[in-house]
This record gives structure tokens, sequence and C-alpha cells, in this order.
């Protein structure tokens, strides 16, 4: 099943369940939020976010001052997260700030650069998992060790290292892909798994990978400030 979505590129992932706040400011933008909060009462206020793989999230004015919204501009990922629109704050000078959670992923099928002021693109609707499986299950028990020792390497409130984690292994996986400290290629590639058990498991070697590079940092014997500093005379 296939839909035309409007695209917002950036320079991050979003992931299902997670909230995005946004800024809106430039005049394509402010058209894409007007043409969502004018849909009719009970429609889907939904528009694809996709990661830049090359280019500038800002494009420049082309002729007329209008803004450039081609894909020359950027070049994006093949997989992505709509974001739905929740809640809306229209600003003095014309622009927005909007708060949106990611709802659905999409595989982009076909960009079009001409028909609005902003990007959008044919997008096929990729599969989420449904029912319970054993194996994932057991995967999330590993991926929640695992991400508290993490986050105990990376904060310093008990408090942030305590709070409750999902148990629903899809869930998870979704949370765990936001908030750790990967980067965008990282993430991205966790976004377009289909599957909730390879995805844990993909997170379960990037958790590892990071945890070992965070004691690494850790176990140098003076502080790294001092390593670019000059030695003192005896």
């Amino acid at each position: 099943m296939t839909a035309r979505l409007p695209v917002f590129p950036l320079a991050t992932v979003l992931f299902p369940g997670l909230v995005l706040p946004l800024h809106i400011f430039e005049e394509r933008y402010r058209a894409l939020v007007r043409h969502l909060v004018d849909l009719p009462e009970g429609a889907s206020r939904e528009f694809g976010v996709v990661a830049i793989q090359a280019g500038w999230e800002v494009a420049p004015a082309g002729p007329g001052g209008r803004a450039s919204t081609g894909v020359g501009d950027v070049t994006l990922h093949e997989v992505g997260c709509t974001a739905e629109l929740r809640q809306v704050t229209e600003l003095a000078d014309g622009g927005f700030d909007i708060v949106t959670v990611g709802r659905r992923r999409f595989r982009i099928a076909d960009v079009d650069e001409s028909t609005e002021p902003y990007l959008t693109a044919e997008v096929e609707w990729l599969p989420e998992a449904a029912g319970s499986d054993e194996v994932a299950d057991l995967l999330a028990a590993r991926v929640i060790a695992v991400f508290r020792q993490y986050l105990g390497l990376i904060r310093s409130d008990p408090e942030e290292i305590s709070e409750q984690l999902p148990e629903d292994p899809t869930v998870l996986s979704h949370l765990v892909a936001a908030t750790a400290a990967l980067t965008v290629d990282d993430r991205q590639r966790l976004l377009a798994i289909d599957d909730t058990a390879a995805r844990l498991r993909a997170e379960l070697r990037l958790l590892n990978r990071e945890a070992a590079l965070l004691r690494q940092v850790r176990a140098v014997p003076v502080p790294l400030s001092e390593l670019a500093s000059p030695p003192t005379p005896n």
C-alpha cells in the first residue's frame, strides 16, 4: 500500500512513538503546517521526516525568493517516519512552534519537487511487529540490562538510570535507538530494520561498542584536558 506525503528533510532520524518538537521558519514549511492545520476535522495530520544523507537542511532562495526544494539540494535516506502534528503555536513573525510524535515507518518510492512548495513523496508503508515474539521478548530483557549499564556510564543522576523502560520489545527498540548517543547513520540503519528482534540484536552490538569506548575514556589516568598541555618541568 502506498500514499503521498509531504516530506520534511532533517538532520535527524525520527522513530515511531518519539516526540519531535520543531521550530518552523522557512516559508515552504510554514505552507506545510498551514496545509496540515487546514485539513478537515478527523483527517490524519502527518508528514514524513527523512534524514538528510548529504546536502543542506535549509535550501537557498531561488528565483523570485522562493526556496529551492528540489532533491538536487539534498540527498535523502530511503527510509523515514511520519510525524503526526499534535500541537501548533503560531508566532508573531508568521512561523510556528510545533510538537509532533513519530507514527509510521515508510520507504520512499518517488519524490516530487514541483507540485507543492515543499517536497512530497510517494511512499510505501513498512511493516511493524504484531503479536508476541518469544525471541524479541528475550532480547528486550538483555537490551534493558545493557542499556541501563550504558546509562550508568553517561549519566550521573541515579533517578535517570532507574527510570521505567517500556517492556514492549518494539517500543523499547525505538526508544533505545532514539536516545542512545548514536550517529545519524547508526540510527538510520536501525530505523530501516523491519524485524524487532533484528533491531534489538543490532542495538546490543551498538550499546556494547559504545559502552566499551566510554570505559576506555574513563580509564585514562589523567584528565583529558591535561593531555593537551605541555609537560611541566620536574
